[in-house]
């Protein structure tokens, strides 16, 4: 997606789609029909050849100068498909001959719905921002031609892979490895995934679950076209805005020809549109997935270089360039989400070099942590200092910083801590101790002097709960019947060996005990066989009131429980 290589005639003819969109739409079919074929060579030839006609003029920038661009690499790599629309507005289909407008319009059932699906979904997330499903319908049928004509399962996952070339520096730009080739099979470089063409350390990033099966997989149209969704309206777009729809686009591969391209698309499918079923490619235009064996690279021809005068047909081997181009330079404004690039699309097509600043500090594991009361946290926060592509970054200083009413702190009784990253530009917190109050406190990770963002983390200690209860004395608790017992039961409360001073207690006969040793008698005068709200004092003991004995003659089974679960049981005899 990144950026495409030359300029194509035909990719031009775009340029008229978007001049009469800021012109209130295309001419009508009508019109052009009653043109002879003198007007319609004249129409088309001025296409063909128009470079930035009057009135043609994009609503953005060209990508030069963008500052509100999302701060990420775009989606995926150079690659897309050139094919342009009919001129003519689309028809329903059975209305033209196979293979004509009609059915140029037509998307693929499953692919359809997902479009709409994540529109919606970004509706409710993001009201301001006003995506259309016409526009991942754009980009989808220029990245993949809607999943290679609807070839996904019922779940909505390809089929078989889509992939983009080999991203390794040879007539695209060279990324690396950054999934240990999970979703693209590659361990050494990158290349774009699935019907969206998402470049795997981009999918980190902005991976969504469109299709609710609680996975992230760039291959399944759902998940792909709500990412897609995600980050066309990143920084708070409102593509309702023809500038903010421009620089969306271009944001996703910074290029004049590919905004045209899509914008194109948009525009056709905004005329009306219809569903197919999935994989009917007869009535769909053939275009192989990016990368493909027989189908086009996805490129327009170089300058100078000869191609037809519509991309995906005729183009089986990649066009190389006639020579060498210089790199492009990363922090370059308007080179796509994250500065990177070269302002304007296109003209200097070669490989970027990898970045090696910080670009962001992003959470490493669980966000959220708990711990007793007078204990340490068994976990500890950690976040890792990532370039734009999403590689560590070493060297990073990163502070943690404990926030909130709280006796927690790192060792050495600190609230707030420096801590630099390592080769894999992880910075982990120290150990973190709970102290000794019950509560909620954040963890706060910021980069000193560096604008990376925050990344916070929840904590929350509860209080003290025993895991053993113990009688303070071995001496039998036996009574005659009608007497009381000459010893109170005490009992002490500890954890991991330790006092656990305030913590509650019950103690019981039984729930349905009606008969036995009894702690007093209350206001009506019957016997109390059960507590509850029994606390220990500072040491962990608890004292339970006097007992007394009824004249049932047995042995009986006093419970005792406490807060967290720990549990006790005594043995209580009534003699004669």
């Amino acid at each position: 997606m990144a950026r495409n290589r030359g300029r194509h005639a035909a990719q031009r003819a775009a340029t008229t789609a978007a001049g009469h969109r800021r012109r209130g739409g295309l001419r009508s079919s009508r019109y052009r029909r009653g043109l002879g074929g003198t007007a319609i060579a004249a129409v088309v030839m001025a296409a063909l050849t128009a470079s930035q006609a009057p009135g043609v003029e994009l609503g953005g920038d060209h990508g030069k100068g963008r500052s509100d661009a999302a701060s990420d690499p775009a989606p995926g790599d150079d690659s897309y498909e050139t094919e342009l629309p009919p001129l003519e507005s689309p028809r329903p289909p059975g209305t033209s001959e196979p293979g004509g407008i009609g059915d140029k319009s037509g998307i693929p059932a499953s692919v359809l719905a997902a479009y709409k699906k994540a529109a919606e979904s970004l509706a409710s997330r993001t009201p301001g921002c006003g995506l259309r499903w016409e526009l991942l319908a754009g980009i989808g049928k220029v990245e993949s031609g809607h999943a290679r004509g609807g070839a996904v399962d019922q779940d909505g996952t390809t089929l078989r892979p889509i992939l983009g070339p080999v991203l390794n520096g040879q007539g695209f730009a060279s990324i690396k490895d950054t999934d240990g080739g999970k979703w693209d099979g590659d361990t050494g470089y990158d290349r774009a995934v699935g019907p969206m063409q998402f470049i795997p350390g981009t999918w980190n990033r902005w991976g969504a679950d469109g299709s609710g099966d609680g996975r992230k997989d760039p291959n399944n149209m759902h998940d792909a076209a709500l990412a897609a969704g995600d980050y066309l309206c990143a920084g708070g777009r409102d593509l309702s805005s023809d500038a903010d729809l421009d620089r969306a686009i271009l944001s996703y591969n910074n290029s004049s020809d590919y905004l045209r391209t899509v914008l194109a698309w948009y525009e056709f499918y905004r005329k009306g549109t219809h569903s197919v079923p999935d994989r009917e490619l007869s009535v769909l235009p053939t275009t192989p997935g990016v990368g493909e064996p027989g189908g086009s690279d996805k490129r327009a021809p170089e300058r100078g270089g000869k191609g037809p005068a519509k991309g995906g047909e005729g183009h089986d081997k990649p066009h190389k360039p006639n020579k060498p181009s210089k790199p492009s330079k990363p922090g370059n404004p308007g080179g796509g989400p994250g500065g990177g690039g070269n302002p304007g699309g296109h003209d200097n097509p070669g490989p970027s070099p990898e970045p090696t600043k910080p670009h962001a500090i992003e959470r490493v594991g669980a966000g959220e942590f708990t711990a007793v009361a007078g204990e340490k946290f068994t976990a500890r926060p950690a976040v890792k200092a990532e370039t734009s592509k999403g590689k560590g970054v070493k060297g990073v200083k990163v502070r943690f910083e404990i926030r909130g009413d709280t006796g927690a702190r790192f060792e050495g009784g600190v609230r707030t801590v420096d801590v630099t990253t390592g080769a894999d530009g992880v910075a982990t917190a120290p150990t973190l101790g709970a102290g000794g109050k019950a509560g909620s406190f954040t963890v706060r990770a910021t980069a000193p002097g560096k604008d990376l963002g925050t990344v916070e983390f929840a904590a929350s200690v509860t209080a003290p709960q025993a895991d053993k209860l113990t009688r303070t004395s071995d001496v039998v608790l036996e009574a005659a019947k009608n007497t009381k017992f000459a010893q109170a039961v005490e009992v002490k409360a500890t954890r991991k060996g330790k006092a656990v001073a305030n913590t509650t207690l019950t103690a019981s006969f039984g729930d349905a005990a009606t008969v036995g040793p009894y702690f007093g008698k209350d206001e009506q005068g019957k016997p109390i066989r059960s507590l509850a709200g029994l606390k220990t004092d500072s040491n962990g003991v608890v004292k339970l009131p006097d007992l007394f004995a009824d004249d049932q003659v047995d042995t009986y089974t006093l419970t005792l429980t406490a807060e967290g679960g720990a549990v006790l049981k005594v043995k209580v005899t009534i003699k004669e």
